[in-house]
């Protein structure tokens, strides 16, 4: 029995109760599900983006106090993640995964956007945010991949993401996390399937080293921008916030945050919808 799935369709049909629509858009000939929450404040919509083996549900838990100061809150699901069905081709490449983020910006939210990308979804906000920086009105990375880092250490991480038991699939789980939330404890044996699925293995078939974010990039970040880094990082190398701190232009913001594992989205949401208001606050993306 698929328990994870299970327990997905029920957070799904939760949040669509409360007001969150449940949509299906397709985007250079894809479908792609996503959240849309409407909100009440002043500030840019926002769109919210996964990491790899995440969904837009990982993001549940901010959607009602972001809407407090944005005028929307989006969380999407990438392709093969979520609700988003894998395409008969096979995995999507990450260039064209960026060009997914930025084409549902256009079709969908059609306003420059406050752009927040955890993980794997961080470097992918970062190559948007350079790409078309007429799109993203700000920029906020958590955790983010994308650095150049050792290439012994490159491939430890690799091998810590190619799942093929239980025991790796809760070995990576204690990586992402402070303190694992016990519900995620017991959904060890569910969770070897969803770090194994196709989407997942065909992202760690693209990982090579020269793959990181180049330092021109970095240049071309002209919004505002925050990076966010657990002090509890687990699963990426430590030198990779080094590397962002060297290319990052200077008026980006760098957060070290005590408590903050690898996606505080889960397990610190409050602290982290805080950490965003107060960026947008002090960037006069909000209303005084």
């Amino acid at each position: 029995m698929d328990l994870l799935g299970t327990a997905n369709k029920a957070l799904r049909h939760v949040l669509v109760a409360r007001g969150v629509e449940s949509l299906t858009t397709r985007v250079r000939g894809l479908p792609l599900h996503h959240y849309r929450l409407a909100g009440t404040g002043s500030g840019p919509p926002m769109l919210l983006l996964h990491g790899l083996g995440g969904s837009a549900n990982g993001f549940y838990k901010t959607f009602w106090p972001l809407k407090d100061h944005f005028r929307a809150v989006h969380a999407v699901d990438l392709p093969g993640n979520g609700f988003s069905p894998l395409p008969s081709s096979g995995p999507v490449e990450m260039e064209e995964q960026v060009r997914l983020v930025l084409e549902f910006q256009r079709l969908v939210i059609g306003e420059p956007m406050f752009l927040v990308g955890n993980s794997l979804g961080g470097a992918m906000s970062l190559f948007a945010a350079s790409q078309a920086p007429e799109a993203v009105c700000a920029l906020a990375l958590v955790s983010p991949a994308g650095a150049q880092v050792r290439p012994d250490r490159l491939q430890a991480l690799i091998e810590d993401l190619d799942v093929t038991s239980t025991a790796q699939a809760r070995a990576l789980t204690r990586r992402l996390f402070h303190k694992v939330p016990l519900t995620l404890n017991l959904f060890g044996g569910q969770l070897r399937y969803l770090y194994g699925s196709a989407a997942v293995k065909g992202v760690i078939a693209q990982i090579r080293h020269a793959d990181h974010v180049p330092p021109e990039r970095f240049a071309r970040l002209t919004m505002p921008t925050l990076l966010i880094w657990g002090q509890s990082e687990k699963l990426l190398p430590y030198e990779s916030i080094d590397y962002f701190r060297t290319w990052l232009p200077r008026h980006a913001e760098v957060r070290e945050v005590k408590g903050f594992g690898h996606v505080p989205q889960m397990e610190k949401p409050a602290e982290l919808v805080t950490m965003l208001v107060d960026f947008a606050r002090r960037q006069r993306l909000l209303a005084a």
